[in-house]
């Protein structure tokens, strides 16, 4: 069943939504931005995530054995692509991470444990090369270069999508019957970090990513997770146009609107997600697909381009907040639970 908000996006709207993105994956199962663009493995992962929100599980099973495929042997990924082959040769720790967030999605979008299997080795070997770059203090550097070793920066952002990737490697190592106690311990030390110390990240705040990824990721939730995001509301969030990327600039981008919508539901503001993802509407083009901002100030689109990963945060964020499914239970607590969710999960694919 193909979720829906009614009043704001019926069934058939999020469905061409996802036929969006399926049109511009490639044969081999890479998902770029948009045809002919770069991709990286992040934003990849969020479209293979939507394509099984849409019931295309051939499509999106491809893109993980993409990733499989693609896979260097330290269990990292190149940062970006372009025209089908590495055009960057760091690898960013939270691209690591989020494989694991997408197979543990697909599980629960299709029951399918025999495909978790299969890409259990990708996945130990992309979380041991996280944990590797994980400081006494908790942080993981954010990118590693393989001339020059682990950035000394560890970035917010980037831990807590990090955070939520540990998160759901755990309860893929869980549901397989192969126990992860470091990274456990790896999710434990992390989460402690992200919560109480941020003077260990690089300064970001002016980005809204770092004011609500720690809480859709899942590091911070209940009051102080309330708290969080109203204290810088008013900075970010202009109403009947989205979320600002950059607090001091008049751009929305869809994308962070509907991850804070994601963040939003999360912590049971049901109402104030819906509203997050009604208002960035005006970057919907009539295929379906989106655009990935606009300078509000001006009435301009910017960047002129219709990106994938805009399409697949409308799709996820419309799938969570309906709740139809046990998959849209990722971005919460309920979702990583092995055992509950894999009984939610078979349940939903056999009927």
């Amino acid at each position: 069943m193909t979720p829906e908000l009614p009043g704001i996006l019926d069934a058939r709207a999020v469905a061409s939504t996802v036929d969006s993105i399926a049109a511009v994956q490639e044969r081999s199962g890479a998902i770029p931005w948009f045809a002919g663009g770069q991709l990286d493995p992040w934003d990849h992962v969020e479209a293979a995530m939507a394509l099984d929100v849409g019931g295309r599980h051939a499509r999106a099973r491809a893109a993980y054995r993409w990733l499989r495929a693609e896979q260097r042997p330290d269990g990292s990924w190149p940062a970006l692509y372009r025209n089908g082959a590495p055009a960057a040769a760091t690898a960013e720790t939270h691209h690591a991470a989020y494989v694991a967030v997408g197979l543990w999605h697909h599980f629960l979008a299709t029951g399918d444990e025999a495909f978790l299997a299969e890409l259990w080795p990708t996945v130990r070997r992309a979380l041991d090369f996280v944990v590797r770059h994980q400081a006494a203090s908790g942080v993981i550097a954010w990118a590693v270069d393989p001339a020059t070793g682990p950035a000394a920066e560890a970035l917010l952002t980037g831990c807590a999508s990090t955070y939520h990737g540990l998160r759901c490697a755990v309860a893929i190592a869980e549901r397989l019957g192969r126990g992860q106690p470091d990274w456990e311990l790896a999710a434990t030390d992390l989460a402690d970090a992200l919560r109480c110390r941020p003077d260990l990240f690089a300064d970001k705040s002016r980005y809204s990513m770092d004011w609500y990824y720690p809480v859709l990721g899942g590091a911070v939730r209940g009051p102080l997770a309330a708290r969080r995001l109203a204290e810088r509301w008013d900075e970010f969030v202009v109403p009947g146009f989205g979320v600002r990327c950059v607090a001091d600039r008049p751009w929305v981008t869809g994308a962070e609107t509907c991850e804070l919508a994601l963040a939003l539901h999360a912590i049971g503001a049901a109402d104030a997600a819906k509203t997050c993802v009604a208002a960035m509407q005006h970057l919907r083009d009539d295929d379906g697909s989106y655009w990935t901002g606009l300078v509000f100030d001006e009435g301009v689109r910017w960047p002129v381009e219709r990106t994938t990963w805009t399409a697949a945060a409308v799709v996820l964020a419309v799938d969570a907040i309906a709740g139809v499914h046990p998959r849209g239970a990722i971005f919460g607590a309920a979702g990583l639970v092995a055992d509950d969710a894999a009984e939610q999960a078979q349940r939903a694919a056999s009927g």
